[in-house]
């Protein structure tokens, strides 16, 4: 019997013969050996380990990777040099804060797509690219109610990121997380990438998510998302973006397996309206439903979607919707919570037409209502120091956010340093302005201008229902 190596000895003393016999052409093809297959437990021939190292997944980031950036901000933080003269009108002094982020380019012209929070506040942007050249960057628009933000760096021929769809999502597909966790810890701007799969879609979050707040309709994904990664892009097998990461939901802080992005359709209108007009058109349809008497999110889930009032005037009222209808559906979803229907809202285009369904008495009646702009957008603006734009309240304005006050001037947009050093905010109403009572734009920016040239501009105002007061000087 022959011992393994002896055969293999045999075998090797049998080819050499053939070689020496110098035999025709015809005779060594004829009797060539195929190629030996790899014995088993023996090694792996290096073609063989190189081909099995490329996999869907890294084709898709050699796809998408070179069009992610690093999104790089600096914040101005306002302090009191002197605590006692700070109160007694002192100065103050400033501090310079960095913050970092992701983002993806959609635009061969410099469009680069991020969160809205990840540029709050900046006083300037950068964006670095993954060679190392660094772009100075313009805020083209920001929508705080989804998270988004544009900005523009002065380039042409950049790679871009393929967008994909987000509502044919498979729960269970893979998904591809790239950006920038923890910014320069990593020592340069090569991107990062986790991997997981789309756990969830149409999921709604309230609270402890990163980015503060509710997020609604996101992807649920389990590829890790750690700070740095926010606005940078989620991708699926076939390399096209389906997502802008957004937040996690964490008890710790760092990334536990629960990570939200915003999906890509959303993100397609958002980005369009704001490279064409700097803003989103806000869908309206004037619907307010009732503030749920609950103290948990799970409760929140159950409690249905009950109209507490129809506005005066709008697509609702006009489609025939009435205060006590429980809202059921909405386009093609179903609607159970305030939650379910806020999300579907986030979709809606202005112009477009909502079909929705309704619980009326027992029985479901379907309406259909055609979507407008928010009456605040289509108000009259009278733009106050240059950084406060306002707009006379008015019924529909005053039904619509659920105003207590019956007149006075609704902060429409405010600039980050007016925010910062008077206190208002976007949503106040001004009521009150020194000891005079206001009760339009025009009538606001007046008295501002009158009492300004006297001293302290005193304003009173109303936020969620409640008086606030804030005072300040003009220079």
């Amino acid at each position: 019997m022959l011992t393994r190596s002896t055969l293999v000895g045999t075998l090797a003393l049998i080819l050499i013969g053939c070689e020496g016999a110098n035999p025709s052409n015809s005779e060594a093809q004829s009797r060539t050996l195929p190629p030996a297959a790899p014995r088993p437990g023996g090694p792996v021939p290096a073609a063989t380990v190189d081909a099995s190292r490329r996999t869907a997944i890294t084709t898709a980031v050699e796809r998408v990777a070179p069009a992610v950036v690093t999104v790089q901000t600096e914040t101005v933080e306002r302090y009191p040099v002197d605590f006692f003269e700070y109160f007694m009108g002192g100065r103050t002094g400033e501090r310079r804060n960095a913050g970092i982020g992701s983002g993806f380019i959609v635009r061969a012209d410099g469009i680069i797509v991020t969160n809205a929070h990840v540029v709050a506040g900046a006083s300037r942007v950068s964006i670095a690219m993954r060679d190392g050249t660094t772009y100075d960057a313009q805020i083209v628009g920001i929508d705080e109610a989804n998270d988004l933000a544009v900005l523009r760096i002065k380039a042409n021929n950049l790679p871009i990121a393929p967008l994909g769809r987000s509502s044919d999502l498979i729960v269970g597909e893979w998904t591809i997380a790239i950006g920038n966790p923890f910014g320069f810890v990593l020592g340069n701007n090569e991107p990062s990438v986790s991997v997981g799969v789309v756990s969830g879609v149409g999921r709604n979050l309230a609270g402890r998510s990163e980015s503060g707040g509710a997020s609604l309709d996101m992807v649920q994904t389990d590829a890790a998302i750690n700070p740095g990664n926010s606005g940078g892009p989620l991708v699926n097998a076939t390399g096209e973006v389906i997502g802008v990461n957004s937040s996690i939901y964490t008890p710790s802080g760092g990334s536990v397996g629960l990570g939200f992005a915003i999906p890509i359709d959303r993100t397609k209108r958002i980005v369009e309206d704001l490279v064409e007009h700097g803003a989103v058109r806000q869908p309206w349809v004037g619907i307010r439903l009732q503030t749920p008497q609950v103290q948990t999110a799970r409760e929140v889930a159950s409690v249905g979607a009950i109209v507490a009032r129809v506005v005066p005037g709008s697509p609702a009222e006009r489609a025939g919707v009435r205060v006590g209808d429980q809202v059921v559906g909405a386009g093609t979803r179903p609607v159970r919570n305030p939650f379910e229907w806020e999300a579907r809202l986030l979709d809606l285009r202005v112009g477009e037409q909502l079909p929705i369904t309704v619980r009326r008495g027992g029985q479901d009646v379907r309406l259909t209502l055609t979507v407008a702009d928010a009456p605040e957008v289509t108000a009259q603006k009278v733009t106050v120091l240059q950084e406060l734009q306002l707009v006379t309240l008015t019924d529909a304005i005053r039904q619509e956010r659920g105003i207590a006050s019956n007149v006075g001037a609704l902060v429409y947009r405010i600039s980050d340093r007016i925010r910062d050093e008077i206190g208002l905010q976007e949503g106040d109403v001004i009521v009150q302005v020194g000891q005079v009572r206001v009760n339009s734009a025009e009538a606001t920016s007046a008295a501002i201008d009158r009492v300004s040239t006297r001293g302290a501009v005193v304003l009173r105002l109303e936020r969620n229902r409640q008086l606030f007061q804030t005072s300040f000087y003009l220079r």
